[in-house]
Order: C-alpha cells, then structure tokens, then sequence
C-alpha cells in the first residue's frame, strides 16, 4: 500500500474529522479556516508547497444554502475559486485531489436515483457555485469529485454544524415535535462510510471523476425520522410539512436520491442509510452523548 501525505482542508468539519480518522496509517496535515483562509491563492499555494501532499482531501464548503443568495460572491469564493486554487496547486504538486460537492447540483425533478451521468440542474446560487466547483477540480492532474448529501454522523459532544438528522434525534428524543417534509427524497450520507468509500478509492486507484457517494437506498424526511423514532424506541411526534409550505430563500431540489453504480464499480457497497443510521446512534449511545 502506498503511504499518502495528506492535506485535509476544512478541518473543523465534521467530514474532516471523519476522513483524518479514516487515513491513518497515512501522514495527515488538517488546517481549518483559521489555519488556511482557501479564498486567498497565495496562502493555499503556500500550504500546499508547505503540507508536499500527496493527496488533498478538500472538506471545506460554504453550505449555508439561503445565505448563499444573499452572499453570492462569499458562496463562489468557497465552494467555486477556492476549489480552483486547490486544483492548481495539487498541479503544482503532483497530486491528487479529493472534493465532496452535492446533490444539489440537479433540479430534483427526476423519479428514480440520478446518475452519475445525469445532467446537472443546478436551481440557486449554492447549487450553482458547488457545480462550478467540480468542474474546476478537474484541473487537478488526478481529481474525484464525490456527491453527498444529507451528512449526518456528528461525533459525541460535538459543537460545529449539525445538520438535519441531529435536528431530528435531538427532537424526539427530548420528546418535541420534529417538524419534517413529506415530499423531499433523500439518500442520507453517514461521515464515516463516506470517508471509508474516500480512501478505499484512493488505494485501490480509482479512477478521476465524479462519484456519488451516498448510503444506499432513498426515503422521505418523514420515513426517516419514522425509522429513527423507531430505533430510539421514542414516540414519533412530527408535524408533517411539504416543501410548498415553506418559505425558502433558496430552491431545494425535491427529488435528491442518487444512485451509486460508479462506485460499487471499483468494490466499495455503501451500507443502507437504515444500518447507518443504527451505527451512529449506538455510536452517541455508547459515548453517553445527550
């Protein structure tokens, strides 16, 4: 096996956390915001001269999707030209370069799990900058794009983002009512599976492009938090909303199950969101997380 030098971005993320977890083995350099600030090209050539990388695995995302319209130039400069500058420089430095980007990218008008072949779609200027994003990692001389969505897998007392499924488990079982959509279409991505899928792709060779990079198997807001209440062994008190009764900033694509041939392809199965989900929650259970 080839030992990696790897340079993590975005390192207070909770994907990072996961992926520096998932390399090691390898030599893992993790900068956050405050470490290296991605929109300045200088500071990211330098890092990378710095890190000599043999692979860079880039977490780091502007994700906040209704403040995306707002700050369109903030949401390009992250999700769009910081992507560039880390292109060039894995150029520069021979290496490989690993970037997540999002379902997002379609318009969910689809029925069945989109493709990596699909044709993007992409309905705000989130979407927008994460498409444009991909297409400057391309510059890389090896680069794999991989789609997710609907991270989940915050490890114990964590502090950063929490996204949806926190949102949901915190609820339930604190005995509120969580508040959940009937008719958006989910393949929910568990951290860790994802950063084991990285690096099974990046030792076994996998070749450049795009990935989806989702746990298998799709379902509504409303079945997931169903399953979840279920494990958690909680009532399921939810107030069932669809996406028309919502007053969004930014479009959200209703349809955002993807398939992932491409990477079952090069032998990596990615498990149902439903064992994912039994994972983390024994995973905060186990760790007395409350």
């Amino acid at each position: 096996m080839t030992t990696h030098r790897v340079l993590v971005t975005g390192a207070n993320g909770q994907l990072a956390h996961h992926v520096a977890h998932a390399f090691a083995g390898h030599a893992v350099t993790a900068l956050d915001r405050k470490q290296l600030d991605l929109t300045d090209p200088g500071a990211v050539r330098k890092a990378v001269e710095e890190a000599a990388p043999t692979l860079i695995v880039n977490c780091a995302a502007f994700n906040n999707v209704d403040g995306a319209e707002d700050r369109p130039l903030e949401a390009l400069a992250v999700n769009a030209f910081a992507v560039r500058s880390l292109a060039r420089a894995a150029q520069d430095a021979n290496a490989t370069l690993v970037h997540y980007s999002t379902d997002f990218v379609f318009d969910g008008m689809a029925s069945t799990p989109y493709l990596e072949t699909d044709q993007p779609a992409p309905q705000s200027t989130y979407a927008a900058s994460k498409l444009l994003g991909e297409w400057f990692a391309m510059d890389a001389p090896r680069a794999l794009v991989l789609r997710v969505e609907s991270l989940f897998g915050s490890p114990p007392g964590w502090t950063g983002r929490r996204g949806t499924m926190d949102a949901i488990v915190d609820g339930l079982r604190a005995g509120r009512e969580v508040s959940v959509l009937t008719d958006r279409v989910v393949s929910p991505s568990y951290s860790p599976d994802v950063a084991a899928a990285t690096r099974h792709l990046i030792e076994h060779d996998g070749p450049g492009g795009v990935y989806h990079c989702v746990n298998s198997g799709h379902a509504t807001w409303e079945t997931v938090a169903l399953e979840i209440a279920r494990q958690l062994g909680v009532e399921a008190r939810l107030k069932r909303l669809t996406t028309d009764q919502l007053t969004l900033r930014a479009a959200r694509p209703r349809y955002c199950a993807l398939a992932t041939p491409k990477l079952g392809a090069q032998g990596f199965a990615m498990p149902a969101w439903q064992d994912a989900l039994t994972r983390w929650l024994a995973y905060r259970m186990d760790r007395s997380d409350g």
